[in-house]
């Protein structure tokens, strides 16, 4: 907040102890707090020790001239914009004047000084010293401000927005803040800081919610005991809520009152740019719900209990999108053999979860129908080229006869198939094109999956990275499948932990079938 203009600290500078008499008087009497220096050495002594708000410098000093303090006053940084009166009885003519000012100086008085005249010289200095340091105050904040709403709208989730959210209150006003918010599930989470700097603590709130209308507020109170904010138990504290819309809560930012100009447009400016954060932040959190829920209803509920046999999934969608994808897998047990099916439908949307959800039901059907897997996919590509022009799938697709081992497998386009025996691990090649390519297929591929052994079917997500080979992450794949779990879920889970990644943008699909 603006203090009284009378409420500052000035140096007085003058090697006459009679002079510097009268102008401390002067300056007391008007209410000023007022500190001496005989010297010019002593008076950048002061200036290191204490904090000045404005110093009235004598040119003629024993020691060295006022010009040259002046000059090294204003090159500190620290104390460049505090105001320099320089005073005189003797460097009255046009050129001393002008060196003054040239040289740091504000202001200049010629002695005779009427005191009246070095009040009114003085409030006038500390009022435009004030104006400045408050207007450059003003700019660090804003531009700290596009910082911190870039920051908020970047992440990637509502923890992460507040961490961004607090972090950036406490660096814009110098201070210890909290932020307040509720996410898609109706739990209200707080971001504190004690002061810029320091570790964010992010938790469960426990303060009551109070309804609020929509739009924008800023109330000072004191400190409620349910806000962790570290004030001293005098202090206030300055709350900024937001509310966009009825449907949705509110978002506090509350920092301690002290830190505030006297207009609070940054707070409010702050609170308004986190609010639209969170609620983005909401809406997509609540349509990558529905997406997820959407593309899980199109993939198999259980799998199949079969003698002989284990089989784990594990699928995990696409974490930076809320459109659904394209990766599929099916098991049935159709003849007394086991159908197991992988693919990955070119795209993220629901135009491709659809597409995904085509194929998953002609490929059963066909498979009721008793074809052998190579068939097929001949006739789901050709569904794909007539009724489906310009769609693009992988499908891995084999089926098991578990009494004996005996697997037929065909690929479409697919990433090969990687058999995990005690003595091996080796991918299972079969090249052909993908589906939706109008081209010659080769024969179904024939092997035998020995007692022990796991075959594991996967889908690009799990491997491909712009930045890495994929000859070199495939290899990544044999060695971390090499030691197969005893408990084939918890095998796959493994899977995803050591070679997916924490933040994807496709989705990705593992499966696992091991032969007792």
């Amino acid at each position: 907040m603006d203090r009284p203009v009378t409420d500052a600290t000035i140096l007085v500078v003058d090697d006459s102890a009679a002079k510097r008499y009268l102008l401390v008087r002067w300056l007391t009497r008007a209410g000023f707090t007022v500190v001496e220096a005989d010297s010019g050495a002593s008076a950048l002594d002061r200036m290191a020790s204490q904090d000045i708000d404005l110093i009235v410098l004598d040119v003629r000093l024993g020691d060295m001239s006022g010009f040259d303090v002046a000059e090294r006053i204003k090159a500190n940084p620290r104390h460049a914009s505090r105001p320099v009166i320089h005073v005189s009885a003797h460097a009255v003519d046009l050129a001393d004047r002008t060196q003054g000012l040239a040289r740091g100086a504000d202001a200049y008085l010629v002695e005779p000084i009427e005191p009246d005249e070095l009040i009114a010289t003085t409030r006038a200095a500390l009022r435009y010293y004030r104006a400045r340091r408050r207007a450059e105050l003003l700019a660090a904040r804003l531009a700290c401000l596009a910082e911190t709403t870039l920051a908020v709208n970047s992440a990637a989730t509502l923890p992460q927005l507040l961490d961004a959210a607090v972090t950036g209150a406490a660096q814009i006003f110098g201070t210890g803040a909290v932020v307040v918010a509720e996410n898609a599930d109706g739990d209200r989470l707080a971001a504190v800081t004690i002061e810029p700097g320091t570790s964010v603590r992010t938790g469960s709130w426990p303060g009551d919610v109070v309804p609020v209308p929509v739009g924008v507020t800023v109330d000072t109170a004191p400190t409620p005991e349910d806000w962790p904010l570290p004030v001293s138990a005098d202090e206030q504290i300055a709350i900024a809520t937001v509310r966009l819309r009825n449907d949705r809560p509110a978002v506090h930012v509350a920092v301690p009152s002290s830190a505030l100009l006297p207009e609070s447009i940054v707070l409010t400016q702050l609170a308004q740019a986190v609010a639209t954060a969170v609620e983005a932040q909401r809406s997509y959190d609540e349509e990558h719900r529905i997406a997820v829920t959407l593309q899980r209803s199109l993939l198999p509920r259980r799998l199949p209990k079969i003698a002989g046999l284990d089989l784990a999934v594990r699928y995990e969608p696409a974490s930076m999108q809320t459109e659904v994808g394209g990766d599929f897998y099916e098991f049935a047990m159709i003849d007394g053999r086991l159908l197991a099916v992988i693919g990955d439908v070119a795209g993220h949307s629901l135009h491709a979860a659809t597409v995904m959800a085509e194929l998953r039901h002609a490929i059963r059907a066909y498979a009721v129908e008793g074809h052998s897997p190579g068939v097929i996919l001949e006739r789901v590509d050709e569904l794909v080229r007539t009724l489906l022009p310009g769609e693009f799938a992988t499908v891995c697709l084999l089926t098991l006869e578990p009494d004996t081992g005996r697997v037929r497998l065909a690929s479409a386009g697919h990433l090969p198939s990687l058999l995990v025996t005690a003595d091996a691990t080796r991918f299972i090649e079969h090249r052909a094109p993908l589906l939706g390519i109008h081209a010659d297929r080769p024969d179904d591929l024939e092997f035998d999956l020995p007692s022990g052994a796991t075959l594991v079917l996967y889908t690009d997500g799990l491997i491909e990275r712009r930045d890495v080979d994929i000859d070199q992450r495939m290899a990544d794949l044999a060695v971390c499948a090499a030691t197969v779990d005893a408990d084939l879920d918890r095998f796959c889970g493994r899977l995803l932990a050591e070679l997916g990644p924490s933040q994807s943008s496709d989705d990705l699909a593992v499966v696992a079938l091991r032969r007792h």
